[in-house]
């Protein structure tokens, strides 16, 4: 038996729930991947989250150009060219985040940001026959023309300085 290795895995558990319970006392939600990044969304979007998590709809944009309107937040550790999508009609946009293009094991990062419309993009995958729902093939071209962050290509959600510093805050060590 591999005490020593144990005994580091006990403690390294010990602190990484210690740090879980002041990240919920920050976002007021459990530490899951979902709920941590609706929570940051919330903050560099200016996103009011709906009270309960769970449907298609994670929240309303409070200003800008998309003011008013509806947003589901994603987060994947890496883009494999995949979205999980619904067909709901109240959602009207898909707020991607993504880790590095080269993925680190284990590690939780927000690298590149993307903004689908929600309806266009069913539209538009619904021609081509696609499957539409959990883990959605979506092609390169719709990802590069979606992307937000760090290579904006959609003048729909311009980030300010603030946004772009905040992001940049959670980028991969190795990316910086």
């Amino acid at each position: 038996m591999d005490t020593a290795g144990l005994t580091s895995i006990a403690m390294l558990i010990h602190e990484r729930n210690r740090i879980d319970a002041r990240i919920t006392d920050i976002v007021g939600r459990p530490v899951v991947s979902g709920h941590l990044s609706d929570w940051i969304a919330a903050q560099v979007f200016d996103i009011e989250l709906d009270p309960v998590p769970g449907s298609p709809v994670d929240g309303r944009f409070r200003s800008g150009a998309l003011a008013g309107r509806t947003v589901n937040v994603k987060h994947y550790t890496r883009n494999h060219g995949l979205l999980d999508m619904t067909d709901s009609e109240e959602l009207d946009y898909y707020l991607v985040m993504t880790g590095p293009r080269v993925p680190v094991a284990g590690a939780w990062s927000i690298d590149r940001v993307y903004l689908f419309d929600a309806q266009a993009l069913y539209d538009d995958l619904s021609e081509q026959l696609r499957r539409i729902g959990v883990a959605t093939s979506v092609r390169p071209e719709y990802w590069r023309a979606a992307e937000v962050h760090p290579n904006p290509a959609r003048p729909a959600l311009a980030l300010g300085p603030m946004q772009t510093a905040a992001l940049d805050a959670f980028r991969a060590a190795d990316d910086r």
